[in-house]
């Protein structure tokens, strides 16, 4: 950029910069407008006497009758004040008549230019009443947030005293509004054209004000040669800033932005747009709402050629579309940047020219609207044309999918005509004594809150409905009759008196605005109506439009679809990931601890790593170990190759994750720690110059900062892993691929500093030399530790608490955490402000209440308990409250509501700071404990604030008490500070909880023996409970087993002793269970048959078996279990071996059938056994010491006990205890290859599984696309959400599809 273009910005940004000074310096506006004005100037709707006229309304005034009285004290009377001209109104007061009984306690307060088209103000979104009185003489005066501009103000009075009527004394406070204004009539527009051929800015502002009827028109349009554009532009009352900087063909990372706000913005009432952009930086407001964007690309100038458009495109040299129309309205205050556009065109200056007609005054159409404020409004016309034909037209706007618009009596024979709106489409239909004789429904949607006309003829027997002047939009019928005369038109419904009308057809009432009502081609006046010269009428507003874009602001967060009804909007929270009225509360858990206890174990999960907050969830595989670790995979995970590289030509790898940098970095920040493995295999491939250090091969992290260390967390010391401990090849070097061998080597390490992590790039510079060569391996991202989840503190004392920031939820909050305690009651948290607040406690031992206010009044949401919550136990509170309803939920109690009302306060708005646990007033805080405290996702550091404030301690022990039960299968519970891990050494299972089976898989003549200890004893140890049958000190054996196979007779389990004596368990031939117990060597086994079916089916079947003393209980597969009685109760002693598979046929003292069962041994898969204290099946793939366990045959770790692994050889894996180890010189690509073909076959099988099952997932997706493919796209931030969130799911279908036949076995 040159110096004189760079002068130019800086010229055009100093008036800018001026007129925000002067709009933000404080000025007197609280003068008293209303006292000094004639009586002239006050108007009313009546009046009770000329002592009680609009005149005698001025505040703290006594002269008439103290005030303004209407005749009738009802919903329609209003009091008018014309100010004259256009002021600047900042605040209102009130008082009754005076020395009366004679005030209104609530009224609605209107604004004009003209006095027509009245808008209601709103204090806020949704509250209009304002506060009056609660007797005649005491002033009440309301500030107003948002100033008026207007000429005309009304006040509507809603509420007076019972004992009373209405009465009223006013005082308007505000000053004189001095503004410059255009009128646009369509076809005009008005050209600022620039001193030099092109501007270029670095910054510009443009504000300006308009009203309109009109949904569509161009405001503002300027291009340049080089491709950029801007402009701005009223598409279905919505405002349009489409903005493009640079050539899109030159610089195609340059998007053109196209960004809509506001609504409804053609209702003939002043709007206010602003554009401020800085670079790329832009900011566009619309009536105080803003949307803040940051434009992409690497172009921070807009260049607009020759001059910029106000109101069209006149030009026909310009290459956008001709096709929009232009600004047909008014505008008000047009500057760019800092130029006043429309004082040069009222001097005529030679910067601008006109095209068309254009007026300095403000002309205001004459259009009456009326709003039908709810289903009891109706207005009824009589017909002023007096033809023997129907002729009606009219505009309507509603968000309704239902509502009568217009009906009639047609004929003599009580035929009853209705057009109205179902299913948001227009309808019409004839009724006869509610029986339907016609039914005709468009295909055109009405609903959309948009003005559509609306044209009905019935002439003679012909009915025609044409919608917005579009003939294709027609719909026509023929009536069984001939019409007559019309007595009556109905709009919008029909009165109470009249329901016989409508005979047995329930057609609700019409709630939304008409304007233009013509009969027979006479426009009505509706101000005739008002003043009750005119027809009749109920619940409406004349003179005024109320709709509400209730979608404007949209409330619905995290993507949620907005849909709305006249008085509410709801939010479809569909694929959002998010729940709640607004989609506010995830439903994915924020770390993988959190899921591991709920008791899931590994696999692919959705994580919300921010909770409630901006991040979308995405998918992390969970690794359930004895810590809980997510693992974050990106798109190389393989070993790469590297040549030719050098620092003129780098190799360069950028890694791209399945997480985005946001979710990176917040899973980063919530992890206590973090690892990501770092290979590097050289052959005459240097890190690290010998004698400078100088790097030839670096990383960048997720800061975009460049790392030149290869292991651990210190940036500072730029060394491998040997290079810390002091064992590289060469002692003087800090890497051993700096030695520079003509052989493979590598460094490898963990990369461990969370503020650097993950690698995002790798970038290697030496391998261009002859037989130079490299390869390089990056890990997948490795965190676990939630620094959340058990963040604790113990409050000691009831005075005691904790102090944090204001909580920021002023129109959605979320609170969870978990509490424990001994006290019947306590406060968890608290928040204040002036006036409103928001509260948690414990409220009783089963009662926890949450409580707030947002000026509606207190409200009480109260979670009653079946069971006491004060048992030392954990327990979980989530309470959320937004616009449209609050919610409590404890533990897995159904939740509790309350709906806010439509028309209340929603800003919560607080000002003290959070108090946890207790308050500096309160006298009775909590005692107890509270973890993992989240406001809106984001965690408390409860344990810091700890450590500096008294009587409370950080940390709470006594978790084995709440989390005990989710260690299963004999598994026992180990306390840690944070959290708890399961000792699995007592149980036949493993896995974070003992519940991950131990199976094998037993071949053909295999077999395992254990050798006990000589003088074993069986009744010595009983410390696993095996299943529900229950063991004491009168257990003798405690068997539990499950298997599969198809092998009849098999031998499934025998016990030998020293003594002959023995327990076996076996298939006979017929499939059928037998245990057979022989406990004294000269007498027969006892034999105790289970005939349920044949066990030999290959499914899985799990055997439960307890002895006391003489009798043996017996449980198969959950059913029943079957007692049975021994001949004796004698222990069984001197035990020497259990035994699994095939004896030999040389035990003696066995009885036949087991000898038989023996030799042909078992084929197929045993799982989880355990007797008494005794676990063969872990021994053997656990544990290495195997001295008593010998092994005959193969046996291999299988996942065949598990129920789902019907196929076990999908998934089985040989276990080999051979030494794997290889030379360090061996090329790493081929060591790749060859560590990887011990299991290419069984992964064959694997692979063919998954490519079945992604084509069926591809056939469906291929035919849902063909199904949706000419439907228009909604919004392709929406959709590329959607898809994302469904191609997670279908991951994690096809994940859980394989993790069925994939397991970990560990030696």
């Amino acid at each position: 950029m040159d110096f004189g273009t760079f002068c130019k910005m800086v010229i055009l940004m100093v008036p800018s910069i001026m007129i925000t000074a002067v709009a933000g310096s404080k000025y007197d506006c609280e003068g008293h407008l209303a006292s000094s004005l004639p009586p002239a100037s006050f108007s009313s709707s009546s009046e009770l006497s000329s002592s009680d006229s609009a005149g005698f309304a001025r505040l703290n005034r006594r002269d008439g009758a103290g005030g303004w009285s209407p005749l009738i004290s009802n919903k329609y009377q209003w009091l008018q004040i014309d100010l004259g001209e256009r002021n600047e109104i900042t605040a209102i007061a009130t008082q009754g008549k005076y020395g009366s009984s004679d005030w209104v306690s609530s009224y609605l307060l209107m604004f004009s230019d003209t006095g027509r088209n009245w808008k209601q103000y709103h204090q806020e979104e949704s509250i209009s009443a304002f506060i009056g009185n609660t007797n005649a003489d005491s002033v009440v005066q309301h500030k107003l947030q948002k100033h008026i501009i207007a000429r005309f103000m009304r006040f509507i009075p809603l509420d007076w005293n019972p004992n009373g009527r209405i009465g009223m004394r006013i005082e308007i406070y505000g000053c004189t509004y001095r503004s410059d204004i255009v009128y646009l009539d369509g076809k005009s527009s008005i050209l600022y054209r620039f001193q030099q051929k092109s501007m270029i800015t670095m910054k510009d502002v443009i504000s300006l004000k308009f009203k309109t009827l009109q949904s569509d028109g161009i405001l503002l349009h300027g291009e340049g040669q080089n491709g950029d554009f801007i402009m701005l532009e009223l598409r279905k009352g919505r405002l349009s800033l489409i903005i493009h900087l640079g050539n899109v063909e030159f610089h195609p990372s340059n998007p053109r932005v196209n960004v809509s706000l506001g609504s409804l913005l053609d209702d003939q009432q002043w709007h206010w747009a602003v554009i401020e952009r800085f670079g790329r930086q832009v900011n566009f407001t619309v009536d105080r709402h803003v949307h803040h964007f940051y434009m992409k690309g690497d172009i921070d100038y807009l260049d607009i050629d020759y001059e910029l458009s106000f109101g069209g495109i006149p030009s026909q040299g310009k290459a956008t579309s001709l096709l929009q129309n232009n600004f047909h309205g008014c505008f008000e205050n047009l500057y760019y940047n800092g130029v006043n556009i429309i004082d040069l065109a009222k001097r005529y200056k030679p910067q601008i020219n006109i095209v068309g007609n254009v007026s300095f005054t403000c002309l205001e159409p004459q259009v009456v609207p009326v709003t039908f404020v709810n289903s009891n409004s109706y207005l009824i016309l009589p017909d002023i044309s007096q033809q023997n034909e129907l002729s009606v037209r009219f505009h309507f706007r509603t968000w309704n999918r239902e509502g009568s618009l217009f009906s009639t009596k047609l004929g003599t024979l009580s035929h009853h005509f209705v057009l109205h709106i179902v299913e948001g489409k227009l309808k019409i239909s004839l009724f006869k004594h509610g029986k339907m004789y016609l039914d005709i429904i468009s295909g055109f949607k009405v609903n959309n809150g948009q003005w559509h006309a609306v044209s009905l003829v019935v002439k003679r027997n012909h009915v025609s409905v044409t919608m917005d002047n579009d003939e294709s939009l027609t719909m026509q019928a023929t009536l069984p009759f001939q019409v007559s005369s019309v007595e009556n038109y109905y709009f919008g419904g029909c009165p109470d008196n009249n329901t016989h009308y409508w005979g047995m057809n329930p057609i609700r009432g019409f709630l939304g605005c008409m304007k233009l009502i013509s009969i027979g081609g006479k426009m009505v006046d509706l101000i005739l109506v008002q003043q009750g010269v005119l027809g009749n009428f109920s619940d409406l507003q004349i003179d005024v439009c109320g709709i509400m874009d209730r979608c404007f602001p949209n409330y619905c967060e995290h993507g949620g679809e907005c849909s709305q009804t006249w008085n509410d909007f709801y939010c479809n929270c569909s694929d959002t990931g998010y729940m709640g009225a607004t989609c506010h509360y995830s439903i994915y858990e924020q770390s993988c601890e959190a899921y591991k206890h709920k008791g899931n174990t590994s696999g692919l999960y959705f994580v919300d790593a921010d909770g409630s907050g901006p991040l979308e969830p995405f998918s992390v595989f969970c690794n359930m170990t004895d810590i809980a670790i997510s693992v974050i995979n990106h798109n190389n995970m393989e070993l790469n190759k590297v040549k030719n590289s050098n620092r003129e030509n780098p190799h360069s790898a950028n890694f791209k994750y399945t997480a985005d940098a946001g979710q990176l970095e917040a899973t980063i920040l919530n992890a206590e720690y973090c690892k990501q493995e770092l290979a590097y295999h050289c052959k005459k491939s240097r890190i690290l110059h010998k004698q400078s250090h100088i790097p030839f091969s670096w990383w960048v992290g997720r800061t975009n900062e460049t790392q030149f260390y290869w292991t651990g967390s210190s940036s500072n010391v730029k060394k491998c892993s040997c290079g810390l401990e002091g064992n590289c090849v060469e002692a003087e070097l800090y890497c051993n691929c700096d030695a520079d061998k003509n052989e493979w080597s590598n460094d490898t390490g963990f990369l461990t500093s969370k503020d650097h992590l993950p690698v995002m790039q790798i970038v290697i510079t030496d391998t261009d030399r002859v037989h130079s060569e490299a390869a390089y391996k990056v890990g997948p991202l490795l965190c676990w530790g939630d620094r959340s989840f058990w963040n604790s503190v113990s409050f000691t004392t009831v005075s005691s608490y904790l102090h944090f920031p204001t909580l920021q939820g002023e129109l959605s909050a979320d609170i969870s955490f978990f509490f424990k305690t001994t006290s019947p009651s306590g406060l968890f948290l608290e928040n204040l402000g002036i006036k409103d607040f928001i509260r948690i406690e414990l409220q009783s031992p089963t009662e926890v209440v949450f409580s707030f206010d947002v000026g509606n009044g207190p409200i009480e949401v109260i979670m009653q308990s079946p069971t006491h919550l004060n048992d030392n136990q954990w327990h979980y509170v989530r309470a959320e409250r937004n616009v449209k309803e609050s919610s409590l939920q404890v533990d897995l109690l159904p939740q509790k509501t309350y709906i806010s009302p439509f028309d209340g306060h929603i800003r919560l708005q607080l000002n003290s700071q959070l108090f946890i646990g207790g308050t500096a007033s309160r006298q009775k805080g909590f005692l107890g404990c509270i973890r993992s405290l989240k406001l809106n996702g984001v965690p408390l550091d409860l344990e810091e604030r700890a450590k500096m404030t008294p009587d409370i301690k950080p940390g709470c022990p006594g978790h084995c008490s709440s989390y005990g039960s989710l260690c299963h299968n004999g598994g026992k519970c180990i306390e840690k500070y944070n959290g708890f891990s399961c000792d699995c050494k007592y149980s036949a299972y493993t896995g974070s909880f003992c519940k991950k089976e131990i199976s094998a898989s037993f071949g053909a003549g295999s077999s395992l023996t254990y050798n006990f200890q000589e003088n074993y004893n069986t009744s010595n140890n009983y410390s696993l409970p095996a299943s529900s049958l229950s063991t004491d000190s009168t257990t003798r054996e405690n068997i539990a087993f499950s298997f599969r196979t198809t092998q009849t007779p098999s031998l499934l389990f025998i016990l030998n002793s020293a003594n002959k004596e023995y327990i076996s368990i076996i298939l006979t031939k017929n499939g059928s269970l037998q245990i057979r117990y022989k406990l004294d060597r000269d007498l027969d086994p006892d034999v105790f048959s289970i005939n349920l079916k044949n066990l030999a089916d290959g499914n899985l079947h799990r055997i439960k078996i307890l002895r006391k003393e003489e009798t043996l209980f017996v449980e198969v597969n959950q059913y029943a279990t079957v007692k049975f009685l021994l001949t004796s109760d004698i222990d069984l002693t001197a035990t020497q071996s259990l035994m699994l598979g095939k004896i030999s046929a040389e035990n003696n003292g066995l009885d036949l059938e087991t000898i038989k069962a023996g030799t042909a041994g078992f084929i197929g898969c045993l799982s989880s056994m355990h007797f008494n204290h005794v676990f063969p099946l872990k021994d053997i793939f656990f544990h290495d010491k195997l001295t008593r366990v010998t092994i005959k045959g193969q046996i291999t770790g299988s996942n065949c006990g598990s129920l789902n692994g019907v196929d076990s050889a999908l998934s089985e894996k040989t276990h080999s205890f051979a030494d794997h180890s290889k030379p360090k010189d061996e090329d790493p690509i081929v060591d790749s290859i060859k560590s990887d073909s011990a299991v290419i076959w069984g992964v064959i099988s694997v692979v063919v599984f998954i490519l079945l099952f992604v084509s069926a997932i591809a056939v469906k997706i291929h035919l849902q696309k063909n199904a949706y493919k000419n439907k228009e796209a909604k919004g392709s931030k929406n959709e590329d959400k959607t898809e994302r969130v469904t191609t997670l799911k279908t991951e994690i279908s096809m994940q859980n599809a394989i993790d069925e036949s994939q397991k970990e076995y560990f030696f």
